[in-house]
């Protein structure tokens, strides 16, 4: 298979690196965070607000896309892109986390589950999340995996991983769209030897990137870095490699230094709709009182277009009478800082200057 996407290495710093990402849509910048459009849309904001805001990448989930409104009605509709009206990069999960945290039945070839929105019951094999994603047009597609639970045994890890390589080498062999990269995903809980086992095996198969799954769930910080490292060691250099799911300020920059590529995580979406705001002093909870009569913005400095123009007092009093509009607001505030987070850490492995900024952020995030 020729492969849909290139990596390319800009600079590094230890493990750490800055690279361009290149497909047929067109190219990002990594290290990169990717904001979480579970139905197509980045919730209270729209695909005009993430273009505004500078967001190069979004995942959309396939779980939710093919039971509403159906991946057939996407794709004739324009794709995910043309759907949702985005012209940026779009990568697509494949269901697979939603194995993990939804009621559901494994078995060798595929999962078995209930529609969240109806009852009926759901069949996803690897290759019908291949052809789902495939409808949807996104611009980079993820296999079908098993992301065993924390605590696992060493039964229930090594199920999981015999599974998602037997899946994944399905995948490939169903993968046809020579537009759309194909990640393959690397399992194996906080088991050392087992991340290192399977990211080779990953990478034998052969994938336009990798994803490191099944962690953040639930683990100790330690345990999960461990894990991480050992999964990136067994990855080729010159692929992207997607830690999936994490998104907390210092878990990034921590796995930055481990040589990840991309992020995506739920977290900063959903901590600003409860007025948890990011800052580089650390979180601001704008519920809090104290900012009641408080003129400045959420931070000084922010370029982004809620503290450019609205204050902390006017803010919380949306968030206390529950105005929509306080969503939006605090949602373009949280990823407008994750974008600047990227972008600062960037320039610091250009400079080697990452060591200092994992502090700074560390300090403020304690």
């Amino acid at each position: 298979m020729t492969s849909a996407l290139s990596f390319e290495l800009t600079c590094s710093d230890g493990g750490a690196r800055v690279g361009t990402v290149s497909t047929a849509r067109g190219s990002f910048q990594s290290p990169c965070f990717m904001p979480v459009g579970t139905r197509g849309a980045v919730r209270a904001i729209s695909s005009a607000d993430l273009e505004l805001i500078g967001v190069k990448v979004i995942l959309a989930n396939t779980y939710h896309l093919m039971l509403r409104p159906g991946t057939e009605i996407v794709a004739g509709l324009g794709g995910i892109h043309g759907f949702a009206s985005f012209a940026g990069h779009v990568l697509t999960d494949s269901g697979g986390f939603q194995v993990h945290s939804l009621p559901s039945e494994v078995d060798d070839d595929g999962v078995t589950f209930k529609s969240v929105y109806d009852g009926a019951t759901v069949r996803l094999t690897p290759e019908m999340a291949v052809k789902a994603q495939e409808q949807l047009g996104s611009d980079i597609q993820m296999v079908l995996d098993v992301c065993a639970p924390f605590p696992s045994s060493a039964v229930q890890l090594r199920t999981a991983v015999e599974r998602t390589t037997s899946w994944a080498a399905r995948a490939r062999a169903a993968h046809s769209l020579e537009s759309q990269a194909l990640f393959g995903i690397v399992q194996g809980g906080t088991d050392i030897k087992l991340r290192s086992e399977h990211a080779l095996r990953c990478a034998e198969i052969g994938f336009d990137g990798y994803g490191v799954g099944g962690l953040s769930v639930g683990e100790p910080r330690s345990a999960m870095l461990e894990a991480l490292a050992a999964a990136v060691t067994g990855l080729p250099p010159d692929r992207p490699r997607y830690l999936m799911g994490v998104g907390d300020p210092v878990g990034i920059l921590e796995s930055v230094a481990l040589g990840i590529d991309m992020f995506d995580c739920v977290a900063p979406t959903r901590m600003a709709r409860h007025g948890s705001m990011l800052t580089w002093s650390g979180k601001l909870t704008l519920r809090n009182a104290a900012y009641a009569k408080d003129s400045t913005p959420i931070e000084e400095g922010c370029g982004c277009p809620t503290c450019l123009r609205w204050s902390r007092a006017y803010l919380r009093h949306l968030l206390m009478v529950g105005d929509p509009g306080a969503a939006r607001a605090c949602t373009l505030h949280n990823l407008w800082w994750m974008m600047d987070l990227m972008v600062r850490t960037r320039e610091a492995v250009q400079t080697g200057e990452l060591f200092r900024l994992r502090q700074d952020v560390a300090q403020a995030y304690r």
